[in-house]
């Protein structure tokens, strides 16, 4: 299955669960992701993303989004449409 990279993962929060992404394409809320670094990876589907603390549902390439995650997902992680 092909994907499309959309974004990296400049911070974590791990005590609430949400990964900063600096985006790099177009991402939806409904879209399904893959989150992958190194041999660690998960996929979900975004259900809420933020931007300046307030709720999208597109964020647009070089946003900063904030991304509720399902497992953790440390910098440098990036991010692919599949």
């Amino acid at each position: 299955m092909r994907k499309t990279e959309v974004g990296k993962v400049i911070h974590y929060y791990d005590k609430i669960g949400v990964a900063i992404v600096r985006l790099s394409k177009s991402l939806t809320v409904g879209g399904k992701v893959k989150f992958e670094k190194g041999d660690y990876s998960f996929e979900q589907i975004i259900e809420s993303m933020q931007l300046d603390h307030k709720p999208i549902s597109e964020g647009k390439s070089k946003e900063e989004v904030a991304i509720k995650v399902d497992q953790a997902a440390k910098e440098g992680t990036i991010v692919s449409l599949v």
